[in-house]
């Protein structure tokens, strides 16, 4: 198998309401050395938020100038998956990755989906919650349960078999990416890409497990059953319509 050569990762932040939090994620992405010396482009991308998101999103980026750091505001709130969208259309790197502003997930296992990529056996990475030996907090119930169905959901109509195709951790080819017309601008993100993606001819899709660091609602999580249902509306949308 031929190894693929990468010299640049775009790393997408969408950001809403996590002024207290962005800079520590920030310098999680900071210290994090990527296999083969690969460059980092990290795309921040604040959702109108109504905290200090912007301030501290500004005085970071002029306390670490060496940093690539490309930042990008939406005028009025759109949805996660909107600012996705937005960072989606301005990375430049071969391969990107997802990452949320919050604690939940470790940039250090960026690493972790690159292999299979470096390696040359894989186009799409997703980082599963539940699999593997690594650190998962235990938190709820039933939002397990959840991603668990949706998943299984997902899989029916994709003919996948993920483990966890909620999860925040998905490496992709940047152009295969950006070739796909991506809909949902809230959290149906997920199951429309998994559903699309699934569908390019010949498409390598691997699978590794991740640590999870769950916040609670009190600590700022902020999907709820609402989204669970709207995730169930577009795995039928997108695995049925094929749009």
């Amino acid at each position: 198998m031929k190894t693929q050569m990468v010299k640049k990762l775009s790393i997408i932040i969408p950001a809403y309401n996590e002024g207290n939090t962005i800079h520590l994620i920030l310098d999680k992405v900071k210290e994090v050395n990527l296999l083969n010396d690969i460059e980092k482009e990290i795309i921040i991308v604040n959702d109108c938020s109504s905290d200090h998101t912007e301030e501290a999103i500004q005085d970071y980026i002029k306390n670490n100038d060496k940093l690539n750091i490309q930042y990008y505001k939406h005028e009025f709130n759109k949805g996660k998956g909107a600012a996705l969208h937005t960072g989606i259309s301005k990375a430049t790197g071969e391969y990107t990755i997802i990452q949320d502003a919050d604690l939940e997930y470790d940039p250090k296992e960026f690493n972790i989906l690159l292999k299979p990529i470096l390696d040359g056996f894989a186009d799409v990475v997703y980082g599963s919650r539940f699999m593997g030996g690594k650190p998962h907090r235990i938190l709820f119930f039933w939002h397990t349960i959840g991603n668990k169905f949706l998943t299984m959901l997902s899989n029916m109509f994709t003919n996948l078999n993920l483990s966890d195709m909620e999860t925040c951790y998905k490496m992709f080819n940047t152009k295969l990416l950006q070739g796909i017309k991506l809909k949902e601008n809230r959290f149906g993100f997920e199951p429309e890409v998994t559903a699309k993606i699934s569908r390019i001819s010949k498409i390598r899709i691997y699978e590794v497990g991740i640590s999870y660091y769950g916040r609670t609602y009190e600590e700022g999580k902020k999907i709820g059953w609402k989204d669970g249902f709207r995730a169930m509306f577009c795995i039928v949308k997108y695995g049925l319509l094929k749009m």
